[in-house]
């Protein structure tokens, strides 16, 4: 069997993607040790979850720089800490620049609610239900300079119903990223050694 690869996870939030990628790598399920949980906000509720599991965990909290090359920069600092073979963004709610980027390319990897290249930025659920659309889902993209536009990775689709808000089409779709992440990962660690 191939060497377990080393998985860095950038969040903002609950972290709910990351423990889905954490309790996956703890059964075997994924092929990868996740070396770092990274937040750039200080108050992350996944930052507790991960302390939990017994993760390295990190803060990097953007409003202490007056740029986003500073604060990329320290990004870099932690990450290149760790060396991961994979990052993945699980909610991680800053948009990265071109630099940082190219620096990881092929190697930064995104999840998103929504079937792309449909809806890529923020308020997706919103956006398809206005649209009159009849499914939404989740993507999982390799990460370029553009927002939401690398390729494609693995993709879910849900039904949208007439009577779905936006609450209730978000609480649909997370309900597929978590299982769909991990086999994105999967997927991506497994084409590293075909």
């Amino acid at each position: 069997m191939a060497a377990k690869q080393k998985l860095a996870i950038l969040i903002s939030g609950r972290g709910s993607n990351m423990l889905a990628i954490a309790h996956a790598c703890a059964s075997g399920e994924l092929n990868a040790n996740i070396v770092l949980v990274l937040s750039n906000t200080p108050d992350a509720a996944g930052l507790e979850s991960a302390a939990k599991l017994g993760l390295k965990t990190a803060v990097v909290d953007h409003k202490d720089f007056a740029s986003r090359a500073e604060f990329e920069q320290q990004l870099n600092v932690q990450l290149d800490e760790v060396r991961p073979n994979w990052i993945a963004l699980a909610g991680f709610m800053r948009i990265l620049g071109g630099a940082f980027v190219t620096r990881w390319s092929n190697k930064l990897v995104n999840i998103h609610p929504s079937l792309l290249p449909a809806y890529p930025g923020l308020n997706t659920h919103a956006r398809a239900i206005e649209a009159g659309d009849k499914k939404a889902g989740a993507s999982v993209h390799y990460v370029t300079s553009e927002l939401d536009a690398g390729p494609v990775i693995a993709q879910h689709s849900v039904p949208i119903y007439p009577q779905d808000t936006a609450q209730i089409l978000a609480t649909r779709v997370i309900g597929i990223e978590h299982a769909l992440y991990v086999k994105a990962l999967q997927q991506c660690i497994a084409t590293q050694y075909s």
